[in-house]
């Protein structure tokens, strides 16, 4: 990870910019055919005021390929979500800290089991499955074509180029989390437990 430095915290624009220039330089490093077109994006929802500072309208960051030209940076532009590929809308707090855990394959499921955890014990504290109702995360697209995966996959891969530069965020200073980052709600104290769930725009 010598090679890359923190450069923000999650869903910052400084973050956002170097993430979107990164995913569109392992694009290009790729060599993909002229003909490839596709597109990522990730917005995030209920993130906290500093994230749109100075006008900045939206948490997110995107990269793209589309008649052999390669961009990438801040924001989600129409001219990326139009095309075919990884478009998602997740809370900002339900995956900011462990984002910026580094992991392998394993790993990855590892996250994804402590998250399934993590989201059972919130349903358990408030005795309901719905959380969010119709405010919660979405997937527009979800869409990995095997010339796409191998170029974000090379040397650390994307995901841990993406973590190596995020920097911590204060709201997860003082939580219980797993190995791979994740918020371990049953094990916060109730005032730990009230704050998270504002964090996450999740109605007592």
């Amino acid at each position: 990870m010598a090679n890359f430095k923190t450069v923000g915290e999650f869903g910052s624009i400084e973050w956002g910019e170097a993430c979107g220039k990164a995913g569109a330089k392992m694009l290009r490093d790729a060599n993909l055919p002229r003909d490839t077109a596709w597109g990522f994006s990730e917005t995030y929802l209920y993130p906290p005021e500093r994230m749109l500072a100075e006008n900045r309208e939206i948490s997110a960051f995107h990269f793209m390929v589309k008649d052999g030209v390669c961009s990438g940076g801040d924001g989600a532009p129409e001219e990326c979500l139009a095309l075919d590929g990884f478009h998602v809308s997740p809370v900002w707090g339900a995956i900011c800290n462990q984002s910026r855990a580094l992991y392998d394959t394993e790993g990855q499921k590892q996250r994804g089991a402590d998250e399934k955890v993590m989201y059972q014990d919130i349903m358990d504290y408030l005795g309901r499955k719905d959380l969010w109702g119709d405010r919660g995360g979405s997937a527009k697209s979800m869409n990995w074509p095997p010339v796409i995966v191998a170029a974000v996959t090379v040397g650390l891969g994307f995901h841990n180029v993406a973590a190596s530069m995020q920097a911590p965020s204060p709201e997860y200073e003082e939580l219980p989390v797993t190995e791979m980052l994740v918020p371990i709600f049953s094990q916060m104290t109730e005032t730990q437990k009230v704050s998270f769930l504002k964090l996450l725009s999740i109605d007592l």
